[in-house]
């Protein structure tokens, strides 16, 4: 492990080194490149000269302690100190080195869509959508709303946002899946609990890198935009559909007064879409032989129950569940999330120190 950190922060110390180099400067995706690698590496770095530090001591220690005299006793205090003291630093370090996902730092594209339930699982997404935008507040992200398709009786039969800010797939990736409501709806005379769901989507914003989009097969029509409860949004054909004609994937946007405005953020959505296909497909692939993934992902697996007569959230795939649900549907999600990422790194931890 030694040679491992040596390496790590030889290599920390040449970014630090490149990112001051004029040339490196002048080229932003250079910089940017650069500057995102050096930014991965600082956690581990201050671990592996902390590390670096007590095999020294322990070093220093044990060659006061062979000579003996006065000083034997404080030296064999200062090895039981240093031993107690590298287990848990060599842990720490284990979980920096674990693979990192690649997507981690990227933004998000969030996708709600009601599910079984009619009027309650549209009432839900809305609930749902203004949960993730709170918790984005709490973290000083940005929230837009890209698209949205709204409920006659208020709520959103889909709608789609894009989340901004640090690390933000890292902190959500885990809440893809079908998310249950059980509660009394406001027009249930007899007070009966209603169960009803919610399907939300987690995908990393995509670059224009990373997917391959040509003009030869898209498909895209322009229409009137219509809004909530039927009302006029506006009187030209502002509003976009694009249908991706390889994977009939199609998006739709019209919250936008301008069509130019509306085919970028459908764009945006569409790459996201394609990208977000093309990686589960060869995360499915690769969760066959894997168990360090935290449920499978799959979107038709329901994930997480908010009971609001018990005010109970509980996250299925963990066994986890806590009595603070108003609490959590204000955006405080940061004891489930957490919860989550731990589960996650404990099983990859344990993949990796077997194989």
């Amino acid at each position: 492990m030694k040679e491992r950190l040596e390496t790590i922060i030889d290599r920390f110390e040449h970014l630090t080194r490149e990112l001051s180099n004029p040339d490196v400067i002048n080229n932003t995706n250079k910089f940017r490149e650069l500057s995102q690698e050096r930014s991965s590496l600082e956690g581990i770095v201050a671990l592996a000269h902390l590390y670096l530090e007590n095999l020294k001591k322990k070093q220093q220690a044990e060659e006061i302690f062979s000579v003996g005299g006065e000083l034997a006793d404080l030296a064999s205090e200062e090895i039981r100190e240093v031993d107690a003291a590298i287990p848990e630093l060599e842990k720490k370090i284990l979980v920096e080195l674990l693979p990192r996902d690649p997507n981690d730092s990227k933004n998000v594209v969030l996708e709600i869509r009601a599910g079984a339930g009619g009027d309650e699982a549209a009432l839900f997404a809305a609930d749902l959508l203004r949960m993730y935008f709170k918790f984005a507040g709490k973290r000083g992200w940005s929230g837009e709303v890209l698209s949205e398709s709204f409920a006659e009786k208020g709520g959103y039969k889909e709608v789609v946002a894009l989340l901004t800010g640090t690390n933000v797939y890292r902190e959500l990736k885990f809440e893809s899946g079908v998310h249950r409501v059980q509660r009394v709806p406001t027009t249930e005379a007899n007070g009966r609990i209603h169960t009803s769901t919610v399907t939300v989507a987690i995908m990393p914003e995509a670059t224009e890198a990373e997917v391959d989009i040509h003009d030869r097969d898209l498909r895209i029509d322009v229409f009137r935009a219509g809004g909530k409860g039927g009302q006029g949004v506006n009187t030209t054909d502002s509003a976009v559909r694009i249908t991706h004609l390889p994977t009939n994937t199609v998006v739709i946007c019209q919250d936008e007064r301008s069509q130019i405005k509306n085919k970028a953020k459908a764009m945006k959505v569409l790459a996201s879409r394609l990208l977000d296909a093309k990686e589960s497909a060869q995360n499915a692939e690769r969760a066959a032989n894997r168990k360090a993934q935290v449920g499978t992902g799959d979107r038709s697996e329901r994930i997480r129950t908010y009971n609001f007569p018990q005010e109970r959230v509980t996250d299925h795939r963990i066994g986890l569940t806590l009595k603070q649900l108003t609490s959590v549907v204000d955006g405080n999600l940061d004891d489930i999330i957490a919860a989550l990422q731990q589960d996650a790194y404990s099983k990859l931890l344990a993949e990796n120190m077997s194989a």
